[in-house]
C-alpha cells in the first residue's frame, strides 16, 4: 500500500513538472474539453459568483459612511485580505471542491460582519471574506482558463468581468436603501441567501480539471510538503506588521514613533527572509521566482496591483465625496457613480472582443493607464458646487480607463504560461491586486485623515478635528454649527482631492507597466492550430 502511494506521487509530480515545462500552445486543455450546455452553466455559476463578489464590494462602499457613524471612527474604513495559498491548493486539489470550500469561507465572513458588534469583529470578518474571496477570484479564472480555447480567453474573461460588473452597478442601489431605510448589517446578510442558490448550482455542475486528480483522502495525507506553508507563515507577519504600521502611522502613532517603525522595518525584515526562502524552494514555491523573474509576469502583477488599487480607492471615495460635501443619501450617491460603473461594463466586454479580432491586448494596457489618470486628475478639481454635468464627465474615463484594462494582466499571463501554471500565476495576480490594493488603500485612508485635520485646523478655527472626525462623515450637519459648516465642507473636498492625485499616480504606473506585457498576438494559436488542420 504504502509502496502504491509512493508511485502514485512520482507519477503525479512527473505530469506536474512535464506540463510545468511545456509551452502555452502544447499544454493540456488547450481546447475546451466540455459541452456547449455544461460550459455554459460553467460559465453561467463563475459569473454569478463574480457578480456577487462585486455585489459585496459595491454596497460595502456606499455603506462606508453610515458604518463610521455608528462605530463612530473613520479609521474602520479600510479592507485587505489575501490567501497566497489558493494557486496551490488549485493545482493540487479539485477545482469544483477547492472553489465551493472558498465560497464557504466568503460567506462566512459574511456573516461575521453582519453580527459585528465592534470595529475588531468587522475587521475580523472582512479579513476572512477577502480570504475567501481570493481563492473565488483565483479559482474562477482557472476554471475559466481550462475551459475555453487561448483565442477565445478574451471575450470570455470580458463577458464574465463585464456581466458581473452589474453586482457594483446595483450594489449602491442596494446598500443605500439598506443603509437609509433598515441597516448596514443588510448589506452582508444578502450574500447569504444568493450564496445558497449559487452554492445550489455548483453543486450539480461538472467543473473540469486540467488534470486527473488523485482522490482527497490521499491528496490530504501527501500534499502539505508542496504547499510551501513554511513560506506562507512567514508572509503572514509581514502583511500584518506592513499594514498595522500604515494603518497606524500619523493617526494613532506618530509616524516616527518605536512602534510605527518597529512594524514596517519588522515587515520589511519578513519580506526578505520570505523571498529568500521563496527561492530556495524554487519552483514548488507558494510565489515561484523563475516564473515572477519573467517580464510579462512580474511586470502583469505590476498592472494589476495599480489598477486593482485604483479602483478600490475610487469606489470607497467617490461615495463619500457625495455624502459627504454634496450631503446626498446613500441611495442618492448609489446613483451618482452609475457614469464610473456604466461605462466600465460597456469597456469591458467591448474591449475583450476587440482584443480576439484584433489580437493585440498591449494598447488596451496602454490606454487604461492614460484614461485612469485623466479621470482621476478631473475628479481631483471637484468643489463643493461642482455641478453634475462635470463629476459625470469626469467619472466617464475613469471607468472606461478601468475597463478596459482589467482583463489584460490575466490574458497577458495566459497567454504566456502553460495551463498548468495558471493557478499559481492567477493566484499571483489576485495577490497582487488584494494585498496592494490593501496597502494602498491604507495609504489613501492615512492621506485624507491627515489631510481632513489638517484643514480644519486651518479654516476653522477653534474646532477640534478630532470632534469632526468622531461625528462621522454623514453626520456633519447634525453636530456642527452654521458658521462651522462652510468650512468643515471644504474640507473634506481638500482632503478627498488629495487622495484623487494618488490616483493619478495609479494610472500613470498603469500605463508604465503596460510597456512590459508584451508586443503578442493572440490569434497566433488560432492560426497555428488551423495549419496543423491543413
Amino acid at each position: 500500500m504504502a509502496k502504491d502511494t509512493a508511485i502514485n506521487s512520482r507519477k503525479s509530480s512527473v505530469v506536474l513538472n512535464e506540463q510545468h515545462d511545456a509551452p502555452a500552445e502544447e499544454g493540456v486543455n488547450n481546447e475546451p474539453e466540455v459541452g456547449v450546455f455544461k460550459f455554459s452553466a460553467v460559465l453561467a455559476s463563475v459569473i454569478l459568483v463574480s457578480f456577487l463578489m462585486l455585489l459585496d464590494v459595491s454596497i460595502v462602499s456606499t455603506a462606508i459612511p453610515r458604518i463610521t457613524d455608528e462605530f463612530q471612527s473613520l479609521n474602520d474604513v479600510g479592507c485587505g485580505a489575501l490567501q497566497p495559498l489558493t494557486g496551490k491548493i488549485y493545482q493540487y486539489f479539485h477545482l469544483k471542491w477547492t472553489y465551493l470550500f472558498c465560497f464557504g469561507v466568503f460567506e462566512l465572513g459574511s456573516m461575521l460582519c453582519a453580527l459585528a458588534e465592534s470595529s475588531p469583529m468587522l475587521i475580523v470578518g472582512r479579513a476572512i471574506a477577502g480570504m475567501g474571496g481570493a481563492g473565488l477570484q483565483n479559482g474562477g479564472l482557472t476554471i475559466i482558463s481550462n475551459c475555453v480555447p487561448l483565442q477565445k480567453r478574451p471575450l470570455y474573461l470580458g463577458m464574465m468581468m463585464g456581466i458581473s460588473q452589474l453586482g457594483i452597478v446595483t450594489g449602491p442601489l442596494i446598500g443605500g436603501a439598506f443603509t437609509s431605510y433598515t441597516t448596514w448589517r443588510w448589506c452582508f446578510w444578502i450574500n447569504l441567501p444568493i450564496g445558497a442558490v449559487v452554492a445550489a448550482l455548483l453543486l450539480f455542475v461538472q467543473v473540469p480539471d486540467p488534470i486527473a486528480k488523485d482522490k482527497f483522502s490521499h491528496t490530504i495525507r501527501t500534499v502539505w510538503p508542496n504547499l510551501d506553508l513554511v513560506g506562507f507563515i512567514i508572509f503572514v507577519p509581514f502583511a500584518i506588521m506592513v499594514l498595522l504600521g500604515l494603518d497606524y502611522g500619523g493617526i494613532d502613532y506618530p509616524w516616527n514613533s518605536a512602534t510605527v517603525i518597529g512594524l514596517l522595518v519588522g515587515g520589511g525584515v519578513c519580506l526578505l527572509i520570505f523571498i529568500a526562502w521563496e527561492h530556495r524552494v524554487g519552483d514548488g514555491a507558494m510565489i515561484p521566482i523563475s516564473m515572477l523573474k519573467k517580464r510579462i509576469v512580474w511586470t502583469s502583477c505590476l498592472n494589476m496591483l495599480f489598477l486593482g488599487s485604483s479602483n478600490f480607492v475610487a469606489s470607497y471615495y467617490l461615495p463619500l465625496y457625495f455624502q459627504s460635501v454634496k450631503g446626498t443619501s446613500p441611495v442618492q450617491s448609489g446613483i451618482n457613480v452609475l457614469p464610473n460603473i456604466i461605462s466600465s461594463i460597456v469597456s469591458s466586454v467591448l474591449s475583450g472582443a476587440l482584443i480576439g479580432v484584433v489580437g493585440y491586448y498591449l494598447p488596451f494596457a496602454v490606454a487604461s493607464g492614460a484614461l485612469i489618470s485623466v479621470g482621476a486628475g478631473m475628479l481631483s478639481a471637484l468643489s463643493p458646487s461642482s455641478p453634475s454635468s462635470f463629476w459625470i464627465g469626469a467619472q466617464i474615463p475613469l471607468g472606461f480607463g478601468r475597463g478596459i484594462g482589467t482583463q489584460v494582466p490575466m490574458v497577458a499571463m495566459q497567454n504566456l504560461l502553460p495551463p498548468k501554471d495558471l493557478p499559481v500565476s492567477m493566484a499571483m495576480l489576485i495577490f497582487s491586486m488584494t494585498f496592494g490594493s490593501a496597502i494602498w488603500l491604507t495609504v489613501a485612508n492615512t492621506i485624507f485623515t491627515n489631510g481632513l485635520s489638517s484643514q480644519i485646523t486651518k479654516r476653522v478655527q477653534g474646532l477640534d478635528p478630532a470632534v469632526v472626525i468622531g461625528a462621522g462623515a454623514t453626520n456633519i450637519r447634525q453636530v456642527l454649527s452654521s458658521d462651522q459648516l462652510p468650512g468643515v465642507i471644504q474640507s473634506y473636498t481638500d482632503a478627498i482631492n488629495d487622495v484623487w492625485y494618488l490616483v493619478v499616480a495609479f494610472g500613470a504606473l498603469c500605463f508604465l507597466t503596460a510597456w512590459g506585457l508584451g508586443w503578442k498576438d493572440v490569434r497566433q494559436k488560432k492560426k497555428a492550430a488551423k495549419a496543423e488542420q491543413a
